[in-house]
């Protein structure tokens, strides 16, 4: 028996059916494994901020962020593991808490990024600080804070 033009119509209509359900299965599939990720990952994303844009924007106290700049002149107090100091950019300040051993490269006027967050008062509690030597190491949107606010000198070190 031969098949007619209609019949050969509606198996290929199944067949582009099946093709389309099978591609917008994938897509969701695709779809509901990025946004999961994307859900996962939403309490590990840390912004970095100068402390200029810690005075321009609210930053909730509690959030966790990331501070980066210079440790301000003379700032820094240590009583055992309990250390102060001053986070500046050169215009702006955010005096800031540690409690523990601050990395050997931690010094008055040394670049130093610090990870924490905003307390009720203002004052930056840091769960973890990194001090940088130079710009080769120094995270890319701290130099350009620095920059802006003409603190920064390339190919010169900060401190002696």
């Amino acid at each position: 028996m031969t098949t007619t033009p209609l019949a050969v119509r509606r198996k290929s209509w199944s067949r582009k059916r099946k093709r389309l359900g099978l591609i917008a299965g994938l897509g969701l599939v695709l779809g509901a494994a990025v946004g999961l990720v994307l859900f996962a990952l939403q309490e590990q994303i840390v912004f970095f901020y100068s402390p200029g844009d810690v005075a321009l924007r609210d930053v909730e106290p509690g959030q966790f962020i990331r501070i980066g700049g210079l440790v301000k002149d003379d700032s820094w107090q240590r009583d055992g593991v309990n250390n102060s100091f001053i986070i500046t950019d050169g215009v702006d300040e955010v005096a800031t808490v540690y409690v523990g051993v601050l990395p050997d490269l931690f010094r008055n006027g040394q670049g130093v990024v610090a990870e924490g967050k905003m307390l009720e008062d203002g004052t930056f509690q840091s769960s973890n600080v990194l001090a940088k030597h130079d710009e080769n190491y120094m995270p890319k949107e701290v130099v350009d804070a620095l920059k802006d606010s003409g603190e920064w000198q390339h190919g010169q070190e900060l401190s002696q």
